[in-house]
């Protein structure tokens, strides 16, 4: 029955504020590993309505017409420590990923706790040497506007990595 299964299929939510900071959450599980708000489409929805439930669910946060779909989609290997999740014949997931900008103030943040243990708030390049995916790396990298600091010269990306 494939309901016993997860799909193998996700979103990653890029969350950050008009001063660029850019929020990261630390999972419980793997230890010290640092994202931005992801999580599994339930079978029969929509990658829209997924981003719109992970968010609440991780942050306590509503985007409503603030979340944008950035056209971007990764395809990438599930790790070994998540493949008994899904069907043994599954080896790949495909990660949608949006955005949301918080105008003003940063939004307060209610954590869940049975999946993340703390939250951070960084300049983008910061947030990109902390995020443990490639993939929330990139994104970081390609859908967070760059501050005021990073357009004045700061390299965007670490230099070496």
């Amino acid at each position: 029955m494939r309901t016993q299964y997860r799909r193998p299929e996700s979103v990653l939510v890029l969350v950050y504020t008009e001063a660029g900071e850019v929020l990261l959450l630390l999972r419980r599980t793997p230890p010290d590993f640092w994202q931005s708000v992801t999580g599994t489409l339930e079978w029969g929805e929509d990658p829209v309505s997924a981003a719109h439930r992970e968010l609440f669910e991780e942050t306590g946060l509503v985007a409503g017409d603030k979340l944008i779909d950035c056209g971007q989609r990764n395809q990438f290997a599930i790790l070994p420590a998540w493949r008994d999740r899904y069907a043994p014949e599954v080896t790949s997931n495909t990660e949608h990923v949006f955005r949301v900008m918080w105008p003003g103030s940063r939004p307060e943040i209610r954590l869940n706790p049975a999946e993340h243990s703390a939250f951070l708030w960084l300049p983008r390049t910061d947030a990109w040497r902390l995020a443990s995916s490639y993939t929330n790396r990139f994104a970081i990298e390609r859908f967070v506007p760059a501050a005021e600091e990073d357009a004045a010269g700061a390299p965007a990306r670490p230099s070496g990595e």
